[in-house]
């Protein structure tokens, strides 16, 4: 009920799809990143003979490879084995354009401040080989989860370039301001794919008051995030929710209250995946992906920031 009458007023006829598709995963398609680091040559032939295709074309330059099918094709996940890297990554599609957004170079100094499961850092190395690459998590639990997936995807030869950490990400703006180029915020929150499901009527009553309580906390990762680049340095934020107090009105809080922030396009990276990705065309301040049929990716809300000053 709290979600057919928020999002429903929110989405209109959007939340129709995105809710049964939401309620229906084995309706859900899965994206297939491959590690470059493993050569995967012939996992990518594979997945080419059973109808996959690269999600990024190859003229974006991009050594980022993600393969997508039409269909819920199921592919299974490769097991951790002791001293052999997994060949590829199995994600949400859609959680691949916070990556793109923040377009990372080679030697750029980023952070990726809540960063479990690790996903994202992989995409991160996929694309590029930063001159650092921190990696944060709070919960105990979700660090030993990004440490186990570095472990399987990333060899030994980046360790001078990667550092994980496990710390309150709200203290970053006062530990290590300035001291990055970029920072990625996949910030916590009320994880629409999961959270649609509770076994007990207490569960959903303890969400909802937990969900009341997250954009406070995301607001204070978000202006840590900005503290801690460098003047001209770039933060994304982003969730995998379509709560748009989670998404559009914390990114409008802290516009209005920090005048050195300016808001970044992203209509290119919009269209580039518009064949896709079903788009909210009434989300300001970032995109919203938002899952449908046949493209059944999301929610992702992404938003782009600058720092002036």
């Amino acid at each position: 009920e709290h979600f057919d009458t928020h999002y429903g007023e929110q989405l209109g006829q959007r939340w129709t799809a995105a809710r049964e598709v939401l309620l229906h995963p084995r309706s859900w398609q899965h994206g297939v990143m491959l590690n470059r680091f493993a050569a995967p040559q012939d996992v990518r032939e594979q997945l080419l003979l059973q109808g996959f295709s690269n999600l990024l074309p190859r003229s974006s330059g991009s050594s980022l490879q993600c393969f997508v099918h039409r269909s819920p094709v199921h592919v299974p996940s490769q097991r951790h084995q002791a001293g052999q890297l997994k060949q590829y990554y199995l994600l949400n599609a859609a959680s691949l354009l916070p990556v793109l957004a923040l377009d990372v170079r080679e030697g750029d100094r980023v952070l990726d401040l809540c960063s479990a499961p690790g996903g994202k850092a992989l995409a991160i190395l996929q694309s590029a080989t930063p001159g650092v690459l921190h990696c944060n998590e709070l919960d105990a639990h979700r660090h030993e989860w990004l440490v186990k997936t570095l472990e399987s995807f990333v060899p030994q030869t980046l360790s001078d370039v990667l550092k994980v950490s496990n710390l309150d990400g709200r203290l970053f703006g006062k530990i290590e301001a300035g001291a990055y180029d970029k920072v990625l915020l996949d910030a916590p929150c009320s994880n629409d794919r999961s959270w649609l499901f509770s076994g007990r009527p207490q569960h959903g009553a303890l969400w909802l008051r937990e969900r009341a309580k997250l954009p406070e906390l995301q607001k204070d990762l978000l202006r840590s995030a900005l503290e801690a680049v460098v003047p001209g340095g770039l933060v994304v934020y982003s969730t995998c929710t379509l709560s748009r107090a989670e998404n559009s009105e914390v990114v409008q809080d802290i516009l209005s209250s920090c005048p050195n922030i300016e808001l970044q396009e992203l209509n290119e990276l919009a269209l580039s995946f518009a064949h896709h990705f079903t788009f909210d065309p009434n989300t300001p301040f970032g995109l919203l992906v938002v899952p449908d049929y046949g493209r059944t990716w999301g929610p992702m809300f992404v938003s782009k920031l600058k720092k002036l000053c």
